[in-house]
């Protein structure tokens, strides 16, 4: 079957000098961005896995004995201050480095990060040395990919929105292998084994990505190279007002993610203190063997998936960037024998537990398996505006919440421990995956549609900097869990969390029709 190819897609990436190969209808360097992304958020989710379980483990567990609001805490300035630095970042590469080199050096920052963190056992101050570089490689790192992605596609290309769907997709791959691997090995095998395995892979993609940046034509280059070569005369000569109104669209759907963020990273806060001491998950006869069965498809799939899209690329770009695909095969080939040496080693077990961070692979199982279905959704089927789809996304981490608050109806008021269910976890991570699939990747693609080109990088790091926001504030707030439970109960708890997105997403749907008109255009 003859591949057609997006006429007006392809004019746009020969002005930028960008391989107009294509793969599933993008360009290929879309996945290139797609691999080095996965990558990064492996490491990042890996360890964001197990840093609270890590926190409040006991002592004689080898973990450091926090109580609760203490690591909630930690965990709060760590996710925002990682939200945070990608204003900055994104304001270097607008102005000194270009996104390539920024990428790269935030790549290399982060593999030192995660090694100064699998030496935590030698000496505490090795753990909080490699939060400081996880953070500082992130700001250099984050805005600047994102930003890559949108320069890809024309503004008004209707494959925008489903190239950085795909593009999440890689994101969430990444998140839910880390978490998986990563979070595993740490609670069964040691935690400086977890937090090192997860820049291994860091590394891989830094390495990927350095042999691959000629795919990017001028992209990322250095930016007075990138004015000189290609300056966007509808980007200058846009009416102030245009500019100005959606400017305006841009700062809503930012303060809308505050209310989206604040209640979504409950997961690796409260959610996760509920997973460890509220939740039952010692399994045993069927109950277990099924588990086991249901573990090692979760393990395989999208490894599987991955590998295919992996394959997909090889046979377009192998010639002109072998070692590119070299390194994501090694990587890829590395992370399948982890996954079989897992199940097996979770076969042979007498007794079947389910490590706390299982419940976040969740999240990045469900993007995987329906990103692709949501991208088609919105091409064919029906597309509203972005403040819509966030409305969405907002009502739908809300009911998540919903029933995390009725399925923890039956905990005593102040209870230390229960054991509720798995079943009202897997279910408020399916609504929550739901609902960021209608903000995250959307978001994503209406900074760069309406952001003016020359400051993209810097509108990226707002975008970032609300989340840094929506993080420090999730911290605070799930610092209040045993607080709230002690007063009420842990279903209120979960019921106020759920309150806040739902009552953003009514202004929002109230505000959308004003909204709409002041995009100009940028439907």
């Amino acid at each position: 079957m003859i591949e057609q190819k997006d006429e007006s897609l392809v004019a746009h990436l020969a002005k930028q000098s960008v391989d107009d190969k294509m793969v599933m209808g993008h360009p290929a360097s879309l996945f290139v961005l797609f691999f080095t992304e996965m990558w990064e958020r492996f490491s990042y989710y890996g360890m964001r896995a197990l840093l609270v379980t890590f926190l409040i483990t006991e002592i004689a567990d080898k973990g450091w004995g926090w109580t609760n609001p203490e690591a909630m805490e930690l965990y709060g300035w760590y996710t925002g201050l990682v939200y945070a630095t990608p204003l900055i970042g994104g304001m270097i590469a607008d102005r000194l480095t270009g996104y390539k080199k920024a990428i790269l050096l935030g790549a290399l920052i982060m593999t030192l990060g995660h090694a100064s963190m699998a030496l935590e056992g030698e000496a505490k101050v090795f753990f909080y040395i490699g939060l400081g570089l996880m953070i500082l490689g992130n700001g250099l790192f984050k805005p600047n990919i994102s930003s890559m992605v949108g320069q890809l596609y024309p503004d008004n290309s209707a494959k925008k929105d489903a190239g950085y769907t795909i593009f999440y997709m890689g994101i969430n791959a990444g998140a839910f292998l880390g978490s998986l691997l990563c979070g595993y090995i740490g609670e069964k095998i040691g935690w400086h084994y977890g937090f090192g395995l997860a820049g291994v892979f860091m590394f891989f993609g830094m390495l990927q990505f350095y042999f691959g940046q000629r795919i990017f034509g001028v992209i990322g280059d250095s930016p007075k190279e990138l004015v000189e070569k290609h300056k966007d005369p509808a980007d200058v000569n846009l009416p102030a007002h245009v500019v100005k109104d959606r400017l305006i669209v841009v700062a809503v759907l930012v303060i809308a993610s505050v209310f989206f963020f604040l209640a979504f990273e409950q997961a690796g806060g409260s959610m996760t203190i509920f997973a460890k001491n509220y939740t039952q998950r010692v399994l045993e006869g069927t109950a277990g063997t099924t588990f086991k069965w249901v573990d090692a498809a979760l393990t395989l799939l999208p490894i599987l998936v991955v590998t295919y899209v992996l394959t997909k690329l090889a046979g377009k770009i192998i010639k002109q960037y072998p070692l590119t695909i070299i390194f994501t095969m090694i990587s890829f080939f590395s992370i399948m024998l982890l996954g079989i040496w897992k199940i097996h080693r979770e076969f042979t077990s007498d007794v079947t537990e389910v490590t706390v961070a299982w419940f976040q692979i969740l999240n990045a199982f469900f993007i995987v398996t329906l990103a692709s279905s949501f991208s088609k959704f919105w091409e064919r089927i029906w597309n509203p505006s972005g403040p819509i789809k966030f409305a969405l996304g907002l009502i739908l981490v809300g009911v998540g919440f919903l029933a995390l608050s009725y399925g923890s109806m039956s905990i005593p008021q102040g209870a230390a421990t229960a054991s509720v269910s798995m079943i009202w976890l897997i279910l408020a991570y399916f609504f929550h995956t739901t609902g960021e699939l209608c903000v995250s990747p959307v978001g994503l693609s209406y900074m760069s549609k309406l952001s003016p080109k020359k400051f993209i990088g810097l509108i990226f790091g707002f975008w970032f900097l609300a989340s840094a926001i929506a993080n420090k504030l999730a911290g605070w707030s799930g610092g209040l869990i045993d607080r709230i439970t002690e007063m009420y109960s842990m279903s209120t708890f979960f019921l106020i969390i759920a309150g806040l997105p739902i009552g953003a997403a009514l202004l929002l749907l109230l505000f959308s029709p004003v909204l709409k008109r002041m995009m100009h255009g940028i439907n």
